[in-house]
């Protein structure tokens, strides 16, 4: 990546995050970079390509935060695998800067489906729950799809209110709600066993 478009992608990812994605403008972010028009559009050549841009620069960086909790836990228990992808997330709603998720808040502002924003956020919600998915079939869930659908939903619903009160109660709900998730698989196999 071109120092300029690194600059570029940094400008108007965090002005895209703290404002919004519509009411930042294209000048916002060519004078908070210190690039000329030419320059952001040989890179972006549009406004959406920034915007997906920003996106996959978003989603990259949870990916990097899912492996990094999954490295950390290797070799030990499945389910600490979960518990420590659920900390990144009430981690992220503590910090300060915290204003929502980025990919709920794009998926407001661009409705649409056919829109490449909102294809950008489908993608990125697709294989977050792919991976819960994963990472609760291997902590022995016998459910796995259901029980990472009600983990994205405990998790959409602390960043919605992460950012519009005090973040502290919100990811204790949070986290518990996620340590209730592995408790019901504790519940549901020890049940099977006893009918087996």
């Amino acid at each position: 990546m071109s120092e300029a478009r690194a600059r570029l992608l940094a400008t108007a990812s965090g002005l895209f995050y703290a404002e919004g994605l519509h009411s930042v403008g294209i000048d916002r972010v060519i004078a908070g970079a210190g690039v000329t028009r030419a320059t952001l559009y040989r890179h972006f050549p549009s406004k959406d390509d920034l915007l997906v841009a920003y996106l996959t620069e978003a989603d990259n960086a949870i990916r990097a935060q899912v492996d990094a909790a999954r490295a950390e836990t290797a070799g030990g228990p499945p389910e600490d695998a979960v518990l420590a992808v659920a900390e990144t997330i009430a981690d992220g709603i503590r910090s300060p800067e915290f204003r929502g998720c980025a990919f709920l808040n794009a998926a407001a502002e661009y409705p649409d489906p056919a829109h490449p924003v909102h294809r950008a956020v489908l993608a990125h919600r697709q294989w977050f729950l792919d991976t819960v998915t994963e990472l609760l079939a291997a902590a022995g869930e016998p459910a796995p799809e259901p029980a990472a659908r009600h983990f994205v939903m405990l998790r959409d619903g602390a960043m919605a209110a992460g950012c519009l009160t005090d973040p502290a109660p919100i990811c204790a709900t949070f986290l518990r709600g996620v340590e209730g998730i592995l408790k019901y698989r504790d519940t549901a196999v020890g049940k099977r066993r006893t009918r087996s």
